[in-house]
Formats: C-alpha cells, structure tokens, sequence
C-alpha cells in the first residue's frame, strides 16, 4: 500500500480562510499530501501557500498548473516561490489543460499541446536550478532568464499524461506523471508506457470520490462529470486507447447530436463504477488502495459532492475526512 495518502484541496464549499481546521484534521487523520488543480475555482498555488504555512508536515502538489496560461518566467517565479515557502515539501504537476481553460477562459492559443508541456518542461528544468536560460525552443523564446531567488531545494516536476507520447516524454524527461480519469484497473496500461523511468519517479492519480451509500446519488453526479469531461477530445482519445471506444459511443453520438440527456443516459453503471470511487468511507479506502496497489504512489482523492460534505458544517466535513484517512 502506498506510503502518500492525498487530498485534493480546497474543499468545495469551505472559505480558503477557514481551512486551516481542515488541514490540522487532514494531518491527523493521516494524509500526507495536499493537491491542488486550477480550472474555474481557486488557482493552483494560493490553497498550496497556505497549506504550507500552517501545517508544516504536509506535501504539496500541483495537479495541474497549466503550460499555457501562465508565461515560462511568471510560472518558474511562481514554483520557486512556493519552493522556497515548503522547502523539500512541494512538487509541481503541469500538464496541457484544455482547450476551454486555455482558449475559451484564458484567451491563449492552445495549439501544440504536447510541444508546449515538453518545452515547459525543459526550460523549467534548468530556470529552477537557478540556472541562466537563453535561447530557442519550439513554441516560446526565452532570452537570458534567471530567477532572483532560485530555490535551495528545486521542486520535482511532474507531467500530466493521458496517452503514449506525453506518457514516455514524462518517464523520459520528468521526475514524475500525474494520472487522470482512469479506473484501477486501467492504471496497469499507463504504467507500461512508462517503462524506463528513473529510480523513485512518482506516480500520482486524481482520482474521484464520492463517499455515500447511495449509489443513485453518486451515479448522478458521475454521470454529469464524465459526460463533460470525457466528450472533450483529449480524454475521448485517452478512453478509446483504454478499450471504452465502443461502451461509450452511444455517449459520444448523443453528446455531438446536442442532445445532452441522452448522453447522460447512455452512459452504462459499470463505466461510472469503474471512474468514480463511491461508498461507505471503508469501502471508499479500499477503492483508492486498489490504485496504490497497482502502481500509483500517491493516490490523490478528489472529493465529489454529499449531503454531508455540502452542508458546510465543520465537524461533519471533518468527520468525513477522518473516515477516509489513514
């Protein structure tokens, strides 16, 4: 079983300023790390700042800060910064986003997905250790930049990879990968794409939990989040090279027809229980150790919405938190 035991913070619903609470209970109850993403909500790095201020044993990752959104410069001052608040204790996840997050939200040309991650990846590398970086690469120009405060411990990096090539480029040239979007089962198939990897690359999953019995209510709202995510063509690709081509086309069709509840309809239990954890919070656990069982070294959980995690009582989210930890 892994050693990392993760949580995706913050915590819908709970105020960044309030969360101190939560991550004391995140400690106790025996996580190790704290994740963040960036979509619509928080930025990836304010959760993880605060994070590192008040509970100084914690972990903390980026999963992901996007390669377009942010400059070479502003994002390498942005690690370092944080590198140095967590000396030893942060790692940045970036990865290729979407083109809504990037085009439609950001306003930046997502052209290039992979070319720009693997350029990201390369001038972060050199630009973290403090080194000058001057010159050419595919997609940006860097003329002489050096970081002020480079950080005495530079910061892992890991790549966000859903199919082969961005899956080799991390085992090639990252000192780790995030995973996505996949079931335990399908974790074996990621990881034969990373054959060759250095010695202690990690290997770490978002993976999506929504802990209550009620399988109606947790099979509504996978139902929505797969039917908006895996329609972008990204992760239709990533699903199709898993085997879900033909067990998803009926979703697939209703969606690009327009007709949206059809394509929620279409999609079968068997492949929102095979991408949403669900359950009582032991059967929950059980489900995440089954991704550290097959490879993944830090499980990260992403918490889905319950009648007790919404209400916004302190003690309950906390209750729910302890059950899910370690």
């Amino acid at each position: 079983m892994s050693t990392r035991w993760g949580m995706t913070v913050p915590l819908a619903g709970v105020p960044l300023a309030d969360h101190a609470a939560l991550y004391a209970a995140l400690d106790e109850a025996g996580y190790t790390d704290v994740w963040s993403s960036e979509v619509n909500g928080s930025d990836a790095f304010t959760p993880l700042t605060l994070a590192a201020a008040w509970q100084p044993r914690l972990r903390l990752g980026t999963a992901i800060a996007p390669v377009f959104t942010r400059g070479p410069g502003l994002l390498a001052m942005t690690a370092a910064a944080l590198a140095e608040a967590a000396p030893g204790r942060f790692q940045l996840g970036i990865g290729a986003s979407s083109p809504v997050v990037v085009g439609d939200w950001n306003a930046a040309d997502f052209t290039e997905p992979y070319e720009r991650s693997r350029d990201m990846l390369r001038f972060l590398k050199p630009a973290l250790a403090g080194e000058l970086v001057d010159g050419e690469f595919e997609t940006f120009t860097v003329r002489r930049f050096r970081l002020e405060r480079p950080p005495a411990s530079p910061p892992p990096i890991l790549l966000a990879a859903l199919r082969p090539g961005m899956l080799r480029l991390a085992a090639a040239e990252a000192d780790g990968v995030i995973l996505n979007w996949l079931s335990a089962g399908d974790v074996p198939t990621a990881l034969a794409e990373l054959r060759g990897a250095a010695e202690g690359f990690e290997v770490a999953a978002r993976i999506f939990v929504c802990p209550t019995g009620d399988a109606a209510h947790a099979r509504a709202i996978g139902r929505r989040m797969i039917a908006a995510y895996l329609t972008v063509p990204a992760y239709a690709a990533f699903h199709r090279w898993l085997g879900r081509g033909e067990i998803l086309k009926p979703m697939w069709d209703a969606w690009s027809a327009g007709d949206r509840k059809g394509a929620l309809a279409a999609i079968p239990d068997e492949v929102v229980d095979d991408l949403i954890v669900h359950g009582t919070p032991e059967e929950c656990r059980g489900r995440v150790e089954s991704y550290a069982a097959a490879g993944v070294t830090v499980p990260v959980m992403a918490l889905l919405p319950t009648p007790a995690l919404s209400s916004g009582d302190a003690v309950t989210i906390r209750k729910v938190l302890t059950d899910l930890g370690r």
